[in-house]
Parts: structure tokens; sequence; C-alpha cells
């Protein structure tokens, strides 16, 4: 048996890249990035707002939590007698950098507590520059829109009582909070009387 020599050529192949391709490799990845910071402030707000409005949803689902399962209020409150578990939040379009976690001590669906010594359980401040841009009541015979807007809740019932200082009597669809960011950016949050919170 004979051994074959295999000779093997070894090919010199250039390597790296010319000037010309690292300059297009470069514009592309320039491009690239320029878009991106571009749209990143964008982007940035549309995360913030989503944020802001899960944020508040949250906040009306703990006052129906809080009610619901029959949550005392604090010790330094003092409740009228024949209280049920009452919870609320509250809006305002004058001060539309804060929304309002309240005890409803007297059963009225309203939030009055102004200097928030009474019924305030939680103040928060809205921050990066969103705000509320726009409180609205939609449904036969209601304001188009409000300057305030009450949501509560009252055990042992689990659907939202809407209300505000401008409607008295009116057939309601859903309540509406609109918000905004500087740049434009919105995003809303639909109460509906059923308890139902939908962020769009």
């Amino acid at each position: 048996m004979t051994k074959k020599n295999h000779n093997f050529k070894i090919c010199n192949y250039q390597k790296g890249m010319t000037y010309i391709e690292l300059i297009i490799v470069l514009s592309i990845f320039s491009t690239i990035t320029s878009v991106i910071l571009f749209n990143y402030s964008t982007f940035q707000d549309k995360v913030d707002m989503k944020v802001l409005a899960n944020d508040i949803a949250l906040k009306i689902v703990e006052a129906q939590k809080s009610s619901v399962a029959g949550k005392l209020p604090l010790e330094t409150m003092t409740p009228s007698e024949d209280w049920k578990p009452s919870y609320g939040v509250f809006f305002d379009s004058t001060d539309n950098k804060n929304f309002i976690y309240f005890a409803d001590l007297d059963n009225n669906y309203l939030f009055e507590d102004t200097d928030c010594s009474g019924e305030c359980l939680e103040s928060t401040l809205i921050t990066k520059n969103n705000y509320i841009s726009e409180l609205s009541i939609v449904g036969s015979e209601c304001p188009s829109t409000t300057t305030n807007l009450n949501i509560v809740f009252k055990r042992p019932d689990s659907n939202a009582i809407i209300s505000s200082d401008s409607i008295l009597t009116c057939d309601i669809t859903y309540a509406q909070i609109t918000l905004s960011s500087q740049n434009s950016v919105t995003a809303s949050i639909k109460i509906y009387p059923s308890g139902r919170i939908q962020i769009d």
C-alpha cells in the first residue's frame, strides 16, 4: 500500500476592512444612533405616561379593595356613627399635578378636605412634567368636562360612585381622566360605574 502525499496550498487572503467599508459602517452606525436619540424623548414620554396612568388606576383599585374588604380608617380619623367603609380618589383640574386618595368619612361621596387634614389618606404628586389635562364625564345629560372628579367605592358594593361638584343628576356612562406631557403625549383612564377601569 502506497502513501499519497497531499499538498495543501496555503492561500494568502487579505484580512481587514478598506477605508471605504469602514466609512460606510460608521455612517450607518451614526445614522441609527441619531434616529434612536431623536426618538428617545418621545419614547420616554410614552413610557412615563403609561406608568402614570397605571399608578392612577392602581390607586382607584386600592380604594375599591379597601372599601369592599371593610378596611377601617386611621385611628386619627373619626367617621360618622353609621359609616360604612368608603374610600375614593379625588382629582381637581385646578391642581392638575396632584390626586388624592381619601376615606369618605361622612359617606357623601365627595372629597371636602381642602387642607388634607381630615379625610385625606395620601396626596400623590405627578412628576416629570406630566399633568392632568382634562376631567370629563360621559353620558346622557352630563357635562362634557368638569373641574373635579370623585371616584368612590362603598362597602359592600364594588361599583364605582362617580360624582362631581358640577353634576347633580346624570346618567353616567363613564368618567375619563386625560393625562398629558409637555411633548403632547397623552393617555386616558376610563372608569365605568360597574367598577371597571380601562387605560387607553
